[in-house]
């Protein structure tokens, strides 16, 4: 006989195997990749699409039922074309990147726009701490995919470092 050795939260106490079983699972295949969800992703050299798994993301949007719900953090796949990337920007906590095909630059950057960048390859990946200006640029021959986690839930929307980006940050939300 098994022993759960630690107790359930209290919104899956007394529900069948079942259907944690069928919400706490995402496939690739089920997955509609987001192309506008970030505010950034509008503009040229930073589109991207996002594929949800678990949360949000630093999106902010925290309404697809598809999405498994996230407890303490949050999973998505990105899929990023050559010549495109995303805009310089912090969150609250910290966020990783990792590569799972492809080739992707990524950088941190300080308030003076000293940037430091370094390319990873599959299997290999950067933390990013909290308040720490980063981002990436796919500046290879092809596409990429990476993996992209948040150390919280729900998370806040990111904060672009670009002024003009940061006042629109939320304006995604609207724009479903």
């Amino acid at each position: 006989m098994s022993v759960a050795r630690h107790p359930r939260p209290p919104h899956l106490v007394d529900v069948p195997l079942e259907d944690v079983m069928q919400r706490y699972t995402g496939r690739f295949r089920e997955k509609k990749p987001d192309w506008a969800a970030f505010e950034d992703a509008k503009i040229e050299g930073w589109k991207r699409a996002q594929h949800r798994f678990i949360g949000a993301g630093g999106s902010g949007k925290h309404d697809d039922p598809s999405v498994i719900p996230a407890g303490n953090f949050t999973l998505s796949i990105m899929y990023v074309e050559p010549g495109q990337g995303n805009a310089a920007h912090t969150h609250e906590v910290e966020e990783c990147f990792f590569v799972l095909q492809g080739f992707l630059d990524v950088f941190v950057e300080d308030e003076d726009g000293r940037r430091i960048s370094t390319r990873l390859g599959p299997w290999e990946c950067i933390s990013c701490p909290a308040g720490v200006i980063h981002g990436y640029d796919n500046n290879s021959l092809g596409p990429v995919y990476f993996q992209v986690m948040l150390g919280r839930g729900k998370p806040e929307a990111m904060g672009y470092a670009d002024d003009r980006l940061f006042q629109r940050r939320e304006a995604h939300l609207e724009d479903k």
